[in-house]
């Protein structure tokens, strides 16, 4: 079901993916998840669109929303069922169609980490890589994930569908 990686996006997709892991377990075992630590965690992404750096909550949903946009235009012409939709209810390609969607945002998600960690260390003095893993997931996956199954429809409604190869040659 998932489309071919180059190696390069397969390398890029593991390590935005061991990124988020390592940085939401080092973030885990260095400050727990107490209810302080999560009101913190709460009200500083809270904070974050009205302080420094506040194109990145424009930029990287922007981002996240264009490749939703190929994607689901993707999947409307290979058939593909909507990528959320399919997620909660098919059971045999979840893992490629999870590992698709991370391949088409690791290089937001990277952008994201980095964005976020120069964002802690200028505005907390500080670095809290459990907030950095949240903040690029929040802005960068989920809009995607959210996004790519409705753009898929309006395809279909445009009338793009699974016969529809792109090429106009007779």
């Amino acid at each position: 079901m998932a489309r071919a990686a180059t190696r390069t996006q397969s390398i890029l997709a593991q390590l935005a993916l061991a990124l988020v892991i390592i940085f939401a377990l080092v973030g885990l075992v260095l400050h727990g998840f107490s209810a302080e630590v999560r009101a913190r965690v709460f009200t500083s992404i809270a904070e974050r669109p009205g302080g420094p750096m506040t194109f990145r909550f424009i930029l990287q949903p922007v981002m996240a929303a264009l490749l939703a946009a190929i994607d689901g235009v993707r999947d409307a012409r290979s058939g593909t069922p909507p990528y959320f939709w399919s997620l909660l209810t098919g059971t045999t390609h979840r893992v490629d169609r999870i590992y698709d969607g991370v391949i088409a945002t690791s290089r937001v998600i990277l952008l994201g980490l980095a964005m976020d960690v120069a964002y802690q260390v200028i505005v907390f003095k500080t670095f809290y890589p459990g907030e950095a893993a949240i903040v690029a997931v929040l802005l960068a996956f989920v809009p995607y994930l959210l996004l790519r199954g409705p753009f898929q429809r309006l395809a279909r409604l445009w009338g793009v569908n699974a016969q529809d190869t792109g090429d106009n040659a007779p």
